[in-house]
């Protein structure tokens, strides 16, 4: 059976401001919560004027609240830049409120620029990216409440306490991603729309290393897939526009606002540039529902895996909103109940 997620970055539209697009990420989960998605993450990113999501565990809880079947989480924080127990916390917090439904899924890259990234970890208890393994541990500890005996800080519990815990993952676009969730035995979900090559390879490493936790017993894989479906192949190659745009311009430095497609279609691209929009078209899955389902169950059979985690980025509102209504179609979702 196919799963279906969504991963909300929160993408700001030309012409709209952050708010408007904090309040889109809400309506889009209302809307899938009722289409029948399986989980619905938030996105974390610094700094740029492009994506509005720089606080998933806040937007964890206004999802939550406005939604009854989702699971909910992260995708992801960014734990080299804060302290496992501060994390930890934040999410036994929601999933004490939530019960059941809160998904702990953390990342290692920066969510930002190279100068960005010193932000958030300022100071002079500032960990490197080398301790990032130590601080799996630590908020997996925590979050389980089995911290090791030997620990220095065996005596400090992550609170609110409970009867469940957030469900963990780790997400990663890089074979060392997938060694360390294999190793911590977490579930693991490879950002495909960030880097397609070698990832199928990465995902069977991951398998082959998996060692058994407290938290998870066997493998569990996701991959994390651009996805822009429309009613025909036309309207979703003329909505892509807008992406080619963006990604050329997030690959320059330029994080500003999601452009129109009018406005991508009458941007004067060098050679150069032509050259870095076909190059990124792969990344994204584009077609009519048949067309998409297709691409996407060929992922599956290459990547061994049946959830797949959808990011929908279009200057429309209403077009995103099709597409993840026409996917949820395509793939025979059951509607459910959301009063």
């Amino acid at each position: 059976m196919t799963i279906l997620s969504v991963l909300g970055q929160s993408p700001i539209r030309a012409g709209c401001t952050p708010a408007d697009a904090l309040r889109e990420t809400l309506a889009l989960a209302e809307f899938c919560d009722a289409r029948g998605y399986h989980r619905y993450w938030l996105a974390e990113h610094h700094s740029t004027g492009g994506l509005a999501g720089s606080a998933p565990e806040i937007m964890i809880g206004q999802v939550a609240a406005r939604t009854k079947n989702l699971r909910v989480g992260s995708g992801g924080v960014m734990l080299s830049h804060y302290s496992s127990l501060k994390v930890a916390e934040s999410f036994r917090m929601l999933e004490a409120l939530y019960p059941g439904r809160i998904d702990l899924g953390i990342g290692r890259a920066p969510g930002s620029d190279g100068l960005t990234a010193n932000a958030p970890a300022h100071g002079p208890g500032a960990l490197g990216i080398e301790h990032f393994p130590a601080q799996i541990r630590d908020v997996q500890a925590w979050i389980s409440d089995e911290m090791p005996k030997d620990h220095p800080f065996r005596q400090v519990t992550a609170m609110p306490s409970g009867e469940t815990n957030p469900e963990m993952w780790l997400l990663g676009s890089s074979d060392q991603s997938a060694a360390y969730a294999a190793y911590f035995g977490m579930a693991f979900s490879f950002a495909h729309f960030i880097n397609p090559q070698g990832g199928p390879l990465v995902m069977e490493a991951y398998r082959q290393n998996f060692e058994p936790s407290l938290q998870l017993a066997t493998p569990q894989g996701a991959i994390g897939i651009f996805v822009i479906c429309a009613d025909t192949e036309e309207e979703a190659l003329e909505l892509r526009w807008s992406r080619d745009l963006w990604m050329l311009r997030l690959q320059t430095g330029q994080t500003g606002p999601v452009p129109t497609v009018e406005e991508a279609k009458n941007y004067p691209y060098t050679d150069r540039e032509s050259m870095i929009v076909e190059h990124n078209r792969p990344r994204t899955i584009v077609g009519d529902p048949d067309q998409v389902r297709a691409q996407i169950l060929a992922l599956g059979e290459a990547y061994k895996v049946d959830e797949f985690v959808v990011i929908t980025i279009s200057d429309s509102f209403d077009a995103r909103l099709r597409s993840y209504e026409l996917l949820a179609g395509a793939f025979a979702l059951a509607p459910v109940a959301v009063a």
